[in-house]
């Protein structure tokens, strides 16, 4: 199969001209100073690819200028990671590094910046054990939780970017020669991330500030719930009870402005865990914990799902699914026209910071409490009165195409066309 070229706006000679260590240069300077808003005397706890190493630099650099106290960067190896399903007891893949995951959620509750550099092999462990991937990405879920419920309250600043690797490069362009794959990619991340612009950080303000008042419109709309229909899928999804539309950055409960995910182009906010009735089916892959997930259909019925399938990774989305009571029900829903970057790049990214990004997408899992009003004032009890999910996990995958239609629905039971073959109507 030919592989899609990238639609890029035109350039100018300077734009073109840019090496790219300028634009790894660049991307560092936009993940910290848009990205995470990073603030002066702030550490920040960063985690990164091994391969990673050059943007981890760049990073750690501008965070420094930025007036940072302390950059600490925890590296992960994906040939370490095989050794353990190759070598390791079978008794091992029930336990996880607590003692690590308590240092994090030490480090955010003392105020450090969190951010994530992904680029994992996307299918790292497909062809691993799929119970013993299952019990290790249990034990890991449970060890993160209490550190994860700080990111997922936005307690803190906090950002995703991504390096490409050679792995990933790979996955994505199998038919290329490694230089040129990993060429590839990195062009399409910088696209993606808005380095090829003139001036990146004010296109990412003003891409921010777009998100910004769409999210308004949706607030002000009030929508009881949403209907999707399209191919295999027709699905009704209850919204909670005085729930937010969030895009683009957001003020996080240290006072500080970031944005999440870089790239982003959704609107999202918190479903009613018990209002999900219907079949709804995947329109991308889902790579999680480094094995593919192909082709999902599940149906759910009062807010949980009571079938799920899957052409590829069946019993890994099935141990997914049974995690807890919540990783069946839904924690997030987001709106992506088709139009976006990402889905008229024509690429599969094999990564959710992406992926998600080309798509309309729900989340398995637990909610983000900053999509409620007045959320983080609430009591655990009183955020599942209005149907905020809880859970050990937060699993996002892409049910948008351009034949996917979506109406609004009001609390009186009027519907409104909110999209139509992909595209806000």
């Amino acid at each position: 199969m030919t592989e899609p070229a990238i639609i890029a706006q035109p350039q100018t000679t300077e734009q073109r001209a840019r090496t790219h260590a300028q634009k790894l240069d660049q991307l560092a300077e936009v993940a910290v100073k848009v990205g995470l808003g990073l603030k002066s005397g702030q550490e920040l706890l960063m985690t990164a690819p091994i391969e990673a190493l050059p943007l981890v630099r760049r990073i750690t650099e501008h965070a420094y200028r930025a007036g940072a106290s302390l950059v600490t960067t925890l590296f992960a190896d994906d040939e370490a990671a095989l050794m353990r399903y190759r070598f390791a007891p079978d008794e091992s893949f029930d336990h996880a590094a607590k003692w690590l995951y308590d240092g994090m959620g030490a480090a955010f509750r003392s105020g450090s910046a969190r951010l994530a550099i992904a680029g994992a092999n996307p299918s790292l462990l497909s062809n691993e054990n799929p119970a013993r991937v299952g019990r290790a990405n249990r034990a890991v879920s449970q060890a993160y939780r209490p550190a994860l419920e700080l990111i997922t309250r936005h307690e803190i600043n906090w950002t995703i970017v991504a390096s490409a690797t050679p792995a990933w490069a790979a996955a994505m362009f199998p038919n290329d020669s490694p230089d040129a794959a990993l060429a590839k990619l990195w062009d399409a991340i910088f696209e993606m991330t808005r380095i090829d612009a003139a001036d990146p950080v004010s296109a990412w303000k003003a891409h921010d500030a777009d998100l910004q008042r769409r999210a308004a419109r949706l607030n002000e709309k009030r929508y009881a719930a949403l209907h999707y229909r399209g191919p295999e899928t027709d699905f009704r999804l209850g919204l909670a009870d005085d729930h937010l539309w969030l895009g683009g950055g957001t003020t996080a409960g240290n006072g500080l402005y970031c944005i999440p995910n870089m790239p982003t182009e959704e609107v999202f906010t918190t479903p009613h865990k018990d209002r999900a009735d219907g079949v709804v089916t995947a329109s991308k892959p889902l790579s999680h914990q480094g094995t593919m997930i192909e082709g999902i259909q599940v149906r759910f019925a009062h807010g949980r799902i009571v079938e799920a399938r899957a052409t590829r990774g069946q019993e890994v989305l099935q141990k997914l699914i049974d995690t807890d009571d919540g990783a069946r029900r839904l924690g997030e829903v987001a709106l992506v026209p088709h139009s976006s970057p990402i889905a008229r790049s024509g690429l599969t990214f094999f990564h959710t910071l992406f992926d998600e990004n080309a798509a309309c997408h729900i989340a398995l899992g637990q909610a983000y409490t900053s999509c409620l009003r007045e959320g983080d004032k609430l009591t655990p009890d009183q955020l599942a009165a209005k149907g905020a999910n809880d859970s050990l996990i937060h699993v996002d995958w892409m049910i948008g195409s351009n034949k996917l239609d979506i109406d609004g629905v009001t609390a009186s039971g009027a519907v409104e066309p909110l999209m139509r073959q992909g595209e806000w109507a």
